[in-house]
């Protein structure tokens, strides 16, 4: 149980670092009795800057995320029957969602009404451990350049893994844990970032190996190797022992094509994240294995936060370890080492909210 005076202090924080001051309105979405705690504290902490709050509370469960039990589907929640709570988050300055609005379009629709969001559905200890700083977000923004700039990005591994995409056709998507700028979604914690191939334009092999973690759907430490072959955008052949047959029979119950198309690929800065923290905890929605410091995040599935027209409501997250990453062929990860020096964190112990972020 935590310390609801010293969650308020810490909300106050993440809204400060997301440009919350007097006169701006902040709407906190909910749904049924999920996240009130959190709910309480974001409105306590928006009223301490000189905002004007409200909270959108839907009556009804969304399956958008529903932890470890029952049917997980990115993209698809009650929001979406509900005009008059969609039409009044639209109207604020900034957006808490509790509730999971990733891969939806009415997400897309805030935001292009010029509402920023902000994401945050992991465990308070998290929120305190992982809390965002300046010097993330500018290793963040400084990869997205270097994506940005390049027209492939292949990545490999010592287990087999190969794979080449051609870039141009979508953009780069930043996470560094707050957001300021207008019609900008973030997600606290994170710390990562990604890109997509050309929709017809990822081929190679793909060896997750043991040890990598099938974030999603699974939450679980791959045993034995699983490999993955793709050819123009698609996944067209999964081999391996039990985790390649969970993959494969996962994504046949979609029933649909675009469940075998390739999402996004990124890397890990999170310094702070660690590569161990789902065995320990498996409260999360697994940001810190995303996140953690010098992974690839390899994906399937949906591509819609990009401006992708991949919709289905399979998606998979596979953050993997001792990678190594090109663009245009230049090394930017070498054995899940950043190479580059703008990109390396400080080695530094855990500090507590009120000593980072400068």
């Amino acid at each position: 149980m935590f310390d609801p005076i010293s969650f308020t202090d810490l909300c106050t924080k993440q809204l400060e670092l997301s440009g919350v001051h007097e006169g701006e309105t902040v709407a906190v979405l909910s749904t049924m009795n999920d996240r009130m705690d959190y709910a309480d504290a974001f409105l306590a902490a928006s009223r301490r800057l000189g905002a004007t709050p409200f909270h959108v509370r839907l009556p009804e469960a969304s399956t958008s995320l529903l932890g470890d039990a029952g049917a997980w589907t990115p993209g698809h929640t009650p929001l979406a029957s509900n005009k008059p709570a969609l039409d009044a988050l639209k109207q604020a300055d900034i957006v808490i969602d509790l509730m999971f609005l990733l891969f939806s379009r009415e997400q897309l629709d805030i935001q292009a009404s010029g509402t920023r969001m902000l994401l945050c559905v992991e465990p308070v200890d998290n929120l305190l451990r992982m809390f965002p700083t300046k010097d993330q977000r500018r290793r963040v923004e400084t990869s997205e350049e270097l994506i940005a700039n390049a027209k492939t990005l292949r990545f490999a591994n010592k287990a087999g893994s190969d794979l080449v995409y051609q870039r141009g056709d979508y953009g780069v998507m930043t996470e560094y844990g707050y957001t300021d700028i207008p019609g900008r979604w973030d997600h606290w914690p994170a710390g990562f970032l990604f890109t997509g191939g050309n929709d017809d334009g990822v081929d190679g092999k793909v060896v997750i190996d043991r040890g990598d973690i099938i974030i999603t759907p699974f939450k679980k430490y791959v045993q034995d190797p699983v490999e993955v072959t793709i050819e123009r955008g698609s996944i067209v052949d999964i081999r391996g022992g039990l985790d390649a047959e969970l993959l494969r029979d996962y994504i046949a119950d979609f029933n649909d094509e675009k469940a075998y198309g390739i999402s996004h690929i990124g890397w890990g800065c999170n310094e702070k994240a660690r590569w161990s923290g789902l065995q320990n905890d498996r409260r999360s929605i697994g940001m810190e294995s995303r996140a953690f410091y010098g992974n690839v995040l390899f994906s399937t599935g949906p591509n819609t936060e990009l401006g992708g027209q991949n919709d289905t409501g399979c998606h998979i997250d596979v953050p993997m370890r001792n990678c190594s990453v090109y663009l245009d062929d230049e090394p930017v990860l070498i054995d899940g080492e950043f190479v580059i020096d703008d990109l390396k964190a400080p080695r530094t112990h855990f500090a507590p909210p009120s000593l980072v972020g400068a």
